[in-house]
């Protein structure tokens, strides 16, 4: 940044358990969450890397189950 301090994200998930990188200081898009993680873009998109391990929507996730459960 110009005035020499990094931008501050933070990690926000949403109800279909979707995660992304939202500015820190900005209020979160309609229907996402604080996650807890917050920090450097870098930080964040780590974090992000190691717990979003399926990226299919939640309500797919439990269609799926629910059909092999079958």
């Amino acid at each position: 940044m110009a005035d020499g301090h990094e931008a501050q994200f933070k990690v926000v998930v949403n109800h279909e358990e979707q995660y992304s990188l939202w500015a820190a200081d900005r209020p979160n898009p309609p229907g996402w969450f604080d996650e807890g993680t917050a920090g450097s873009k870098q930080d964040c998109v780590k974090h992000i890397e190691q717990v979003w391990t399926d990226l299919r929507p939640r309500s797919l996730r439990d269609r799926m189950a629910a059909a092999a459960d079958a």
